[in-house]
């Protein structure tokens, strides 16, 4: 084997170890969410604490991620597709690594969520936004797995949906809180136990777009689909 051989060999190996890394990443982001939403719904605190508790799993990977793109920078100096592929991976990390707070975040309200008021209705609702979610974020990691464009776009344009349900579960919440003035603080938490979940969608369409940059080398010159014209969408959202 020549000297080009190997660096290839090489760097063809540190790229599969990247992916790797991210598709671990992936599955700990899924598991999180199911994890949450299980807790959310049985008030489950002990589950709730192992969410919150395993978000570190999800940190250490991320960094992971960091230091080895960094030092495959460093050692192969790649250009093109070749870059874009470390780039694209470093995107990735960053947006499952927000969708991990996300679960971690909803996780975290399971204690605040407890009382007499269990609106099934809403939480049927939450349910399904989550549904959502998870199959988006599948279809686009497996995008990512194969570099799949089409995959990828489809789980772009398809963030409406989730934007119309977690509308939807705004105007009944307020109507519930309206009704009622002592519905509000559990309202107040399943609203942004909503919000977290409408947000994972946005990093699913995230990861679509680096997918398309990653394979085209070029950004995607639409606008994106939207369809949350909620009044939450005006606060700035960091918890």
């Amino acid at each position: 084997m020549t000297m080009s051989e190997h660096t290839i060999k090489a760097f063809d190996t540190e790229l599969q170890d990247l992916t790797r890394v991210v598709v671990e990443m992936g599955g700990l982001a899924e598991r999180q969410i199911v994890n949450a939403l299980e807790a959310l719904e049985k008030h489950d605190t002990g589950l709730a604490q192992r969410v919150i508790t395993d978000d570190a799993k999800i940190d250490a990977l991320q960094r992971e991620v960091e230091e080895k793109a960094i030092l495959t920078i460093a050692r192969r100096q790649p250009m093109a597709i070749d870059l874009r592929e470390v780039v694209g991976a470093l995107r990735l990390s960053n947006d499952l690594e927000r969708i991990g707070d996300l679960a971690k975040n909803i996780a975290k309200r399971v204690g605040a969520l407890d009382g007499d008021f269990q609106p099934q209705q809403v939480m049927r609702g939450v349910e399904h936004m989550t549904d959502l979610v998870l199959a988006q974020i599948k279809e686009v990691l497996d995008s990512f797995a194969h570099r799949d464009i089409a995959k990828a776009l489809a789980v772009w344009r398809g963030d409406e949906e989730v934007d119309a349900v977690n509308n939807s579960l705004f105007r009944e919440l307020l109507t519930y809180m309206m009704e009622d003035p002592r519905n509000i603080s559990y309202c107040i938490h399943l609203l942004f136990c909503a919000k977290n979940i409408e947000r994972m969608g946005d990093h699913a369409t995230n990861i679509a777009e680096s997918v398309y940059y990653m394979v085209e080398g070029r950004t995607l010159a639409e606008e994106r689909p939207k369809g949350d014209t909620t009044a939450m969408t005006s606060v700035p959202f960091r918890q």
